[in-house]
């Protein structure tokens, strides 16, 4: 039986590479990969996906997969690429390589609507109250920048994003897309205070298996031809307005503006 499951599995694989571009994605970060009323995978990443298959003249099939299992999927050939709001890191590049980027995001704040901030300076304040999510770079960048803080680690968005909301805390260090997310949800008890922390930035790229030269080409031609031709400024004005408009008003680039200065 075991045998015949891993040759089903195969054989499945090599189907969907010969047939169909099977990308898998975590659905649960809205705008870029989320559900829809209809149970149908939806968002950015879904536009992005489209886009690529497109290229590759195949047929496109989306994968909802928790994003721990993401890596896994790509290296056993159950999925082709991974598009999932992934930032390309150096550890991740040790088991799978990236295309071109397609987002870049920062370090920023959510803070408390009365809280006393304006700013990374601000939390640096004796005793000011500050929520991580664990295991994050928020998380890193306030126990080695915020010693006088009070910081309370917590292991979900939901809980830290309450924190703030009920003013149990004075801000929330998160990235800025999350930050954006999280203040349209409460606009009323939160503030988003987009400006980078410091001057490190992530970058968000599709991952694909590190042999699959060919297909990386395809992908790269792909974010390319979107940038050059307003597919990404679409999709934006289709599934990110709002945080497009966030971010002008602080004077900041928005996340596709690859160029530009934040």
């Amino acid at each position: 039986m075991r045998f015949f499951i891993l040759f089903l599995t195969v054989v499945l694989a090599g189907c969907s590479k010969r047939d169909v571009l099977v990308i898998g994605m975590d659905a649960t970060y809205p705008p870029f990969e989320f559900m829809d009323e209809k149970g149908q995978v939806t968002g950015v990443s879904v536009e992005i996906g489209r886009e690529i298959a497109k290229t590759t003249g195949k047929e496109v099939e989306f994968r909802n997969i928790n994003f721990d299992g993401l890596i896994t999927a790509l290296r056993t050939g159950s999925i082709d690429l991974v598009i999932s709001s992934m930032t390309a890191n150096d550890e991740r590049r040790k088991s799978i390589a990236f295309s071109e980027p397609y987002v870049r995001t920062v370090l920023s704040i959510l803070a408390a609507k009365d809280a006393p901030v304006q700013g990374a300076e601000d939390l640096k304040a004796p005793g000011r109250r500050v929520v991580v999510r664990l295991g994050t770079t928020g998380e890193a960048w306030a126990r080695k920048h915020l010693p006088q803080a009070r910081i309370k680690a917590l292991d979900l968005d939901a809980s830290c994003v309450m924190e703030v909301v009920n003013g149990n805390v004075d801000a929330w260090v998160y990235d800025q897309i999350s930050i954006m997310n999280y203040h349209k949800q409460h606009p009323d008890k939160t503030r988003a205070l987009l400006a980078p922390v410091h001057a490190d930035e992530e970058f968000w790229a599709v991952g694909l298996r590190q042999q699959d030269a060919e297909l990386k080409a395809r992908v790269d031609e792909t974010l390319a031809r979107m940038r050059k031709d307003g597919s990404f400024s679409r999709i934006a004005a289709r599934y990110m307005a709002k945080e497009q408009e966030m971010l002008k008003q602080q004077g900041l680039p928005f996340v596709f503006e690859l160029d530009a200065k934040p």
